[in-house]
């Protein structure tokens, strides 16, 4: 499993522009999949608690039921200079004392889900002069980056 804080250690100034990126906005793209495998896209708020990044969701929202289902899942930090993505696996945490640890802040009232991502990828597009940039980071890898003119 990767969290956050590994994806800090292996590729740190990656990391600190992707976080930079989802704390600009609060809300950002969380896209889920259905029970029949077609896409979901709900928004969502993302928090960076100790090692994890996390988000939550209304109690029995459909996309926390899509994420109990099928973990798999990517958020999309609201659109701005430069694109982020991570894609990973959600993990609902459901110990009450734990969830405190994993809240957004902006949860409703009354019972929420909480979920951890177990990060598989982190993407960053940006334009720099005449080309599109894409950097891409895996666990264990190094960051990877493309070019398009």
């Amino acid at each position: 499993m990767a969290t956050w804080e590994q994806f800090e250690s292996e590729a740190s100034d990656l990391a600190s522009v992707v976080r930079a990126r989802f704390e600009k906005a609060e809300t950002h793209i969380l896209a889920t999949l259905r029970k029949g495998g077609s896409p979901r896209v709900s928004g969502s708020e993302v928090a960076f608690r100790g090692p994890e990044l996390s988000f939550g969701s209304m109690l029995n929202a459909v996309k926390a039921l899509d994420l109990r289902r099928d973990g798999r899942c990517a958020i999309h930090a609201h659109p701005g200079e430069g694109d982020a993505k991570v894609s990973g696996v959600a993990f609902e945490v459901t110990d009450p004392e734990q969830k405190k640890i994993y809240t957004t802040g902006e949860e409703p009232p009354g019972d929420f889900h909480a979920f951890r991502l177990d990060l598989r990828e982190v993407v960053l597009t940006a334009v720099e002069g005449d080309e599109l940039v894409v950097r891409l980071w895996r666990p264990g890898l190094p960051v990877e980056t493309f070019r398009r003119t």
